[in-house]
C-alpha cells in the first residue's frame, strides 16, 4: 500500500468511528438512556445531552 492509500484508509476508518459514535448517542437519546464513559481514569455516567449540544 502506498502512503496515499494508507492515509485514505485511515480517513475512512476515522469517519466510520465518528458515525458510530453519533449513532450511539442518537439511539441513547431516543431510548432516554445514559452513556458510561471513562474520563481521566474515572467511570462517569452522562446523558447524551451532556456530550453533544445541538
Amino acid at each position: 500500500m502506498s502512503e496515499f492509500e494508507i492515509r485514505e484508509l485511515q480517513e475512512r476508518i476515522d469517519a466510520g468511528i465518528l458515525l458510530a459514535q453519533r449513532r450511539l448517542i442518537e439511539r441513547t437519546r431516543k431510548d432516554n438512556g445514559d452513556l458510561v464513559v471513562v474520563r481521566n481514569g474515572e467511570v462517569v455516567r452522562l446523558t447524551p445531552d451532556q456530550l453533544i449540544k445541538d
